[in-house]
């Protein structure tokens, strides 16, 4: 399997089941990130991160510290940035995790449902391409695991997962068309 980058992120990883807590652990073990950590790891701007903790897309750090959660809501929300707007990323996320700025509300942890999704992408060997025929029964299996008191929380969680895998396939279609158009001037 070829080494790729977590999705939403610049970490060089192979994606196999369980490399998104392999890679982010050792991240965490003398506690949060500073803002310029986080950058590094998202290739996103400072300022980008402070305007969506304004509009309370994801609670403000602790101590200037971010938290394994609040990471993986970045991760999250700069992976379906580049196919949604940037509303229809928060709302997507939102109906998982209702008010982006409480967890009290969630029906998952962000961190969690981010090691999913690098697990499905695992399953379905993302090197290439995912197989879009398969993927409600990846996350089925992916996320066996999951267990909430209502119903609607499980269905909600799985739809908002093949939701991000489709837009990890959409990603990979627009890179490999990126790649083809450069092709046109060698020639």
């Amino acid at each position: 399997m070829r080494f790729t980058k977590l999705p939403g992120t610049t970490i060089e990883a192979t994606i196999t089941t369980g490399a998104a807590d392999r890679q982010l652990t050792p991240l965490f073990s003398c506690g949060g990130l500073v803002l310029s950590q986080v950058c590094q790891l998202t290739g996103l701007e400072g300022y980008t991160i402070q305007n969506w903790m304004q509009r309370k897309f994801l609670s403000s750090p602790i101590k200037k510290k971010y938290t394994r959660h609040q990471l993986c809501r970045i991760f999250n929300i700069n992976l379906l940035k580049d196919t949604f707007t940037l509303e229809q990323a928060v709302t997507l996320l939102g109906h998982i995790n209702g008010n982006l700025d409480d967890t009290g509300d969630d029906i998952i942890d962000d961190s969690q449902l981010y090691a999913y999704l690098v697990d499905c992408l695992a399953v379905q060997n993302c090197s290439d391409c995912l197989d879009l025929s398969r993927v409600g029964e990846t996350v089925r299996a992916v996320t066996a695991d999951y267990h909430n008191l209502h119903r609607s929380a499980e269905i909600r969680l799985r739809l908002v997962l093949e939701i991000m895998l489709t837009t990890c396939q959409a990603q990979q279609i627009q890179h490999r068309a990126l790649e083809m158009f450069g092709r046109l001037d060698s020639m």
